[in-house]
């Protein structure tokens, strides 16, 4: 009699699969958690895509002044007529002024983006190229375009033959004087946007990878010192790399290198610690704070579309944040050494200082799990 061994059934139990997440049911479950997954994605990335296309297409596809500041030296029975012409249509906004010197002065301290004067027996455009290329090419069209208008009606009015010399008088184009010019290495004045950028999107790479770096530690006073040392750091060293890579394509040459340094250290600091703060608070989801500044930003900042052409809301908010505030200040110490900057500066500090003390109080607070360092700083 020969011993056999029961045979067994190898097969898997009916439910097995289930418990090992190996069988067919599991399968299903991971197709059906991907396709969730990704129409999760696409249907964001769809609307994030449509959100911001209207959003660049609202400030900038159809760009108009609105109240744009201009100047006007003329005599009392031209004012008048000449100012409400100009501000018909709500696209200008006239200051009267004495004199061409005065008007000049007015623009070297960013008053108007320029002016003309109708004083003398010829008339004047003055305009100022730094002060935003848009500008100066709206007033050269409207004032191009009145003058032709008006030698057209003396042409048609002129009841004798006229002289050479007089028609070529009336076709000859009008004088126009750039009062500020942008520099020849910057025709475009479009330099502070791409600046601007960069700091906006370093600085808020900066804050995610400390929003993840610096929670490694114990939270303490020192936790927080560390904390602000490096934003503080790190923002003289991006303001010093931008003022470096500005040499290499001759912008800026005849800048104040201290006064440039440290107004993109206050905004470099503006980005990084405000950012910061809203990460101490929110966690990860406060570096879209840093995003905001960089994909909303930079659009109403007033590097690429001037202020005054934007939409009322896109003015407001443009000039409130770190990226309009400092644009307008980098270009005021650039190109317009006697205008105030003093509003643009606060507007900076407000924004470092409200996100470093965020820092600072947050890292204070007592550590409810008390967990030890993963990092030791050494302090």
């Amino acid at each position: 009699m020969t011993d056999e061994k029961p045979e067994t059934d190898a097969r898997p139990e009916p439910d097995a699969g289930l418990e090992t997440g190996d069988g067919p049911a599991a399968g299903a479950t991971s197709v059906r958690e991907f396709r969730r997954f990704a129409t999760a994605v696409c249907v964001v990335g769809v609307l994030v895509q449509l959100l911001l296309t209207a959003y660049y297409l609202g400030m900038g596809h159809k760009a108009a002044p609105h109240d744009l500041p201009v100047g006007l030296v003329a005599g009392a029975e031209q004012r008048q007529s000449i100012t409400a012409m100009l501000e018909e249509n709500g696209a200008f906004r006239v200051a009267d002024y004495t004199s061409a010197d005065v008007l000049t002065t007015a623009i070297r301290q960013r008053e108007v983006y320029g002016g003309v004067d109708v004083t003398g027996g010829e008339p004047v455009l003055y305009v100022a190229g730094a002060a935003g290329a848009s500008a100066a090419s709206l007033l050269r069209t409207t004032y191009n375009g009145v003058m032709q208008q008006q030698k057209a009606k003396q042409l048609a009015q002129a009841t004798d033959p006229i002289t050479i010399a007089a028609a070529q008088a009336l076709i000859a184009p009008p004088k126009v004087v750039d009062v500020v010019p942008l520099p020849a290495d910057d025709v475009n004045g479009v330099s502070l946007g791409f600046l601007t950028q960069a700091l906006s999107l370093g600085g808020t790479i900066a804050s995610m990878g400390l929003g993840r770096l610096i929670p490694r530690t114990r939270r303490s006073w020192r936790r927080g010192v560390a904390h602000l040392a490096t934003l503080f750091l790190y923002a003289v060293g991006s303001a010093a790399a931008v003022l470096w890579s500005m040499t290499w394509f001759g912008v800026g040459e005849g800048a104040d290198r201290p006064e440039m340094l440290y107004i993109f250290s206050l905004i470099s600091l503006a980005v990084t610690g405000s950012t910061a703060g809203a990460v101490a608070l929110l966690g990860p989801a406060g570096a879209l704070v840093g995003a905001f500044y960089f994909t909303i930003g930079t659009v109403i900042s007033g590097a690429s579309i001037l202020p005054e052409f934007l939409p009322t809301f896109g003015r407001e908010l443009g000039e409130h944040l770190p990226t309009g505030a400092g644009v307008q200040a980098v270009r005021d110490n650039l190109y317009f050494p006697d205008a105030p900057i003093g509003g643009h500066l606060l507007v900076l500090v407000l924004y470092a200082v409200i996100g470093c003390l965020i820092v600072l109080i947050t890292n204070i607070l007592p550590n409810r799990t008390d967990r030890t360092s993963e990092v030791d700083l050494g302090l």
